[in-house]
């Protein structure tokens, strides 16, 4: 089978190719917006099927992985700042407290789809204000939802206690990938 990853995230690219799959990436367009309705922790899982949904027909013997990643506090959205000061609101936000961390997983063939969420909880220490803005100067974290990225400075100073998995995090949660894509 051939294998499409339709993400342009070098964290997603990395773990899927650690995995031992050789795989092709694709570019979907697509806008993607929640409806309102939407509980937080299904977001992840509707963003993934609204990307695998938009591409192309897929031909015999192809399958079509999708993902996205949801940063929520108190059922409030951390999508991706829109700049430094967007970054240092979502930090100090996240300073000291708890959040959760979904990512959503779409695996698509000619004949089937399966969507799958994984979910993670992130508590962070405090963080200072030039810790901030160390970080945010030194890793300009404006692709990544939340402001952050565990593999990062910040994760590995900053981050007191993880429960669920360090690659759902990180953008895809490389344990659901293995087992059905093995499955498939």
């Amino acid at each position: 089978m051939k294998l499409l990853l339709a993400s342009q995230s070098p964290r997603r690219k990395e773990l899927l190719s650690n995995l031992g799959f050789t795989f092709e990436v694709v570019k979907i367009d697509c806008e993607e917006i929640v409806p309102e309705d939407i509980l937080v922790e299904d977001s992840a899982a509707y963003l993934s099927e609204l990307k695998a949904n938009a591409f192309r027909s897929l031909e015999e013997g192809e399958v079509l992985l999708t993902a996205d990643t949801v940063v929520a506090m108190d059922n409030q959205f951390l999508g991706k700042p829109q700049d430094e000061e967007d970054a240092t609101k979502m930090l100090k936000l996240l300073s000291g407290k708890i959040h959760q961390v979904y990512t959503g997983i779409t695996i698509k063939t000619p004949e089937k789809t399966v969507t799958k969420t994984d979910v993670a909880e992130v508590e962070f220490d405090d963080l200072t204000d030039n810790e901030i803005e160390y970080y945010i100067r030194q890793y300009q974290p404006f692709d990544k939802a939340g402001s952050y990225g565990i593999q990062e400075w910040l994760g590995m100073a900053k981050i007191k206690r993880l429960n669920g998995s360090f690659y759902t995090i990180m953008g895809l949660p490389t344990h659901l990938v293995y087992k059905i894509l093995k499955e498939i």
